[in-house]
Order: C-alpha cells, then sequence, then structure tokens
C-alpha cells in the first residue's frame, strides 16, 4: 500500500488546491459528480484505442477521486451522504473503466490473434471480468467490515494502488501489455479480496477457538485437567474408606 506518510503529503497539497474553490461556492458532491463524468470520458477515449492518452486521464481521474473529500474537510461540509455518495459512484467509475477496456478489446484486438489454444481478445476479457469482480469484492469487505465496527484497510490493492497499475499498464505498455496489465491486476485484487476475509475471520473468532488450541497441546501429552484429576483421586479415596470399614481386603 501507499505510504502514510506520501497520502498525508497528497492531501494536504489538495487541500490547499480546494480551498479557493470552497469560496467559490462549489460542493463536495458537485466534485464527485464531476470525477465519474471524467472517468465515463476516459473509459471512451480507451474503448476508441487511444490506450496511453487513456491511461494518462486515469491518473487525472485518480487525482480528481481526491477532490471531493479534501473539499469537504475544508470547507467543514462533511456528511454521511457525502461519504455515501462518493462511495457508491468509486464503485461505478471502477466498472465503468474496466468496461471501457473490455468494449476496446471487442472493437480492436483481432479475433484472430492467440494466446496459446485461447484468443488473446477473451483471455484480457476473462482478466478484466475477474479483476472488475475482486475490486468490487475489496470495497464491500471494507464497507461491511466497518458496518460491523470492525476496520479493515490491509491489503496489497487498494483503490489508489488500483489506478496506479492500470494506468501504468495503459502508459507504458498499451496494447501489447494490456493481457499482462490486466493479469496482474486479476490476481493481485483477488489476493486483496482474500487477505480481508482472512483478517476479518481472524479477529472475530471465538475466545474459546483460542483456549482450545492453548489447552489441546497439555492433553496430547498425557497431562489430564485438574477437575478430572481431583474427581478420580476422591473416587479413590472413598473406596479406600470402604474397604476399610468392611474389612476387605487391599489390593496389591
Amino acid at each position: 500500500m501507499i505510504g502514510m506518510r506520501v497520502q498525508q503529503f497528497a492531501r494536504r497539497m489538495v487541500e490547499s488546491i480546494m480551498r479557493p474553490l470552497a469560496r467559490l461556492g462549489i460542493t463536495p458532491n458537485m466534485l464527485t459528480l464531476i470525477g465519474l463524468l471524467l472517468t465515463i470520458l476516459t473509459a471512451g477515449v480507451i474503448a476508441l484505442n487511444h490506450l496511453r492518452i487513456g491511461g494518462a486521464l486515469v491518473l487525472v481521474a485518480g487525482v480528481f477521486d481526491m477532490f471531493d473529500g479534501a473539499m469537504a474537510r475544508v470547507s467543514q461540509k462533511s456528511s454521511k451522504f457525502g461519504a455515501f455518495f462518493d462511495s457508491t459512484l468509486d464503485r461505478y467509475s471502477e466498472g465503468v473503466l474496466l468496461l471501457g477496456i473490455i468494449i476496446y478489446v471487442q472493437l480492436h484486438v483481432p479475433a484472430q490473434q492467440m494466446m496459446g489454444p485461447l484468443r488473446l481478445a477473451n483471455v484480457i476479457v476473462w482478466l478484466t471480468y475477474v479483476a472488475a469482480i475482486s475490486s468490487l469484492m475489496i470495497s464491500y469487505t471494507r464497507a461491511r467490515a466497518e458496518g460491523l465496527g470492525l476496520d479493515c484497510k490491509i491489503g496489497l490493492l487498494a483503490r489508489p494502488e488500483r489506478v496506479i497499475l492500470l494506468a501504468a499498464g495503459l502508459l507504458i505498455g498499451g496494447q501489447w501489455l494490456l493481457v499482462w496489465t490486466m493479469l496482474v491486476m486479476a490476481l493481485l485484487t483477488t489476493i486483496t479480496a482474500i487477505q480481508r476475509i482472512v483478517y476479518i475471520w481472524r479477529i472475530t473468532r471465538p475466545p474459546q477457538a483460542n483456549a482450545a488450541l492453548t489447552t489441546e497441546p497439555a492433553t496430547q501429552s498425557g497431562a489430564r485437567p485438574q477437575s478430572q484429576a481431583s474427581e478420580t483421586e476422591q473416587k479413590s479415596l472413598r473406596a479406600l474408606a470402604k474397604r476399610l470399614k468392611t474389612g476387605q481386603p487391599l489390593e496389591s
């Protein structure tokens, strides 16, 4: 994940840009809508076979995505609906962007171009679909965890990293590296979603599970629990007293 110092530095820079705009009456929700429109434009540019221009616009849209939150902070207009609206449109933005890649593949990747026994176009579409589903799961796991009062921000590929990876792949490789860009993105988004699921499973396990893990070695090594040992000793003492009372011989 991107370091906290880098995030804080970028946040301060964006807030300094937003202060003059806040005085013009621009609201955070306006910027959220503009960001979605910019992402739709970016997806259209990618679909029309301008991958490197699209990669540059992906970075611009990614930076613009920080504007609404910064505007909410500097204008002191933060609201629960604003946070919900921003998160919801972010999911639409990711979906639209990856849809642009799928449309590009269908229109501009030759059907006869092969990757081993498979058509290259089909492989890219499949990987893009996996990346889209896993990206949504990354966001959903965090939102669901926060709804339960838990914090879940761990993982290799949060949204800023996904934006940077996609933009870099489009800028550097264009069509030639698109399949590898989507392969890396599909793998890392899937791993990140699984990381968050496992993390929440670990922190929500019942305390009895941990206690069972600590007592199991002692039981396996032949040691008896204290309550079981004391109960056996009491039975032995009662049998001994009964034999002494009745005059029966003791077993050797």
